[in-house]
């Protein structure tokens, strides 16, 4: 390893310190160990909530860039490149996004999904190489995601990000003046020594992903996929939610699940024309027209 991350004693860093309430772990009861985890585990909600101005600022600076055409791009290698995965895999069926608008990045691509390569983290270069691969550009957003803070392949990707003038999140779990990282935005979610000394897949992957679900859902309420608490941008791909949209149509606009399938049948799926149609006495075509107009937000449209 080379460059400042060579320079880091791993063994100073707070996620790789024992911690001092698990060190007889396994002479526990059984009961006793699963409530040292309880306990330990309120650390990763804690951690989140001190960095929630962080991932305010970065919940708005995502989504003025996604509205003006850029994408999102989750970035690490183990644990927090499969988090980074599992949550843009997770935007598609939920908000009927655009698959290539948040998209995880993980080191050692779709086979480190299912088997460790955590040695390919330590190649600093490849993360451009990913990133170009991908189309990355000085309009998008990269999260860089490294428990630890010190991952090369997260570095240099931060940094190919800079060079971009593309935006820049660092997302770690140590604090930043012990590893700094290069960005525009840094969000720490301090969650002290693991339960397991090292294992980051525990609170600090608990927190990443809690922090990981803030930040895609705030940017995809920003961008008007949601309407109160509801996912009007929903993908009726399947029973389950198909079920969801005729609840929703009944709910926010008093239709019947008979009449709910027949507007979701002529909008195509679509539960923010059904809504329009159902609510001001449109056709599709005008209901998707007043859509266009109000930039595909359904608030704005329905005021």
């Amino acid at each position: 390893m080379s460059g400042s991350f060579g320079d880091v004693q791993r063994g100073h860093l707070l996620t790789e310190q024992a911690n001092p309430n698990s060190n007889a772990l396994d002479t526990l009861s059984t009961a006793a160990l699963v409530d040292v985890f309880v306990q330990e585990d309120l650390r990763p909600q804690q951690a989140v909530a001190q960095a929630a101005d962080a991932l305010a600022k970065a919940i708005d600076a995502i989504a003025e860039r996604l509205r003006c055409g850029g994408r999102l791009f989750y970035l690490g290698a183990g644990t927090s490149g499969r988090l980074a995965v599992l949550d843009a895999a997770e935007c598609p069926p939920t908000f009927c996004s655009d698959p290539a608008l948040v998209q995880g990045v993980l080191a050692g691509g779709p086979p480190a999904l299912l088997q460790s390569s955590e040695g390919l983290e330590d190649r600093l270069e490849a993360a451009a190489e990913d990133l170009r691969a991908r189309g990355f550009n000085g309009q998008d957003v990269l999260v860089g995601i490294a428990a630890g803070g010190t991952t090369p392949y997260v570095h240099g990707g931060l940094s190919h990000a800079r060079s971009l003038n593309a935006l820049s999140i660092a997302m770690a779990c140590v604090p930043a003046e012990q590893v700094p990282m290069p960005c525009d935005i840094d969000i720490r979610l301090i969650t002290g020594p693991e339960v397991l000394t090292g294992s980051t897949r525990l609170k600090a992957g608990t927190a990443t992903k809690m922090a990981l679900n803030i930040l895609s859902t705030g940017v995809m309420v920003r961008l008007g996929k949601v309407y109160g608490n509801r996912m009007v941008d929903v993908a009726v791909t399947n029973s389950k939610l198909e079920d969801r949209a005729l609840r929703i149509l009944a709910d926010l606009a008093g239709v019947e699940r008979g009449p709910a399938r027949e507007l979701l049948a002529a909008s195509d799926g679509s539960v923010k024309v059904a809504l329009l149609m159902a609510r001001r006495g449109l056709s599709p075509v005008e209901a998707r027209a007043l859509l266009a107009r109000s930039g595909n937000d359904l608030r704005l449209a329905l005021e």
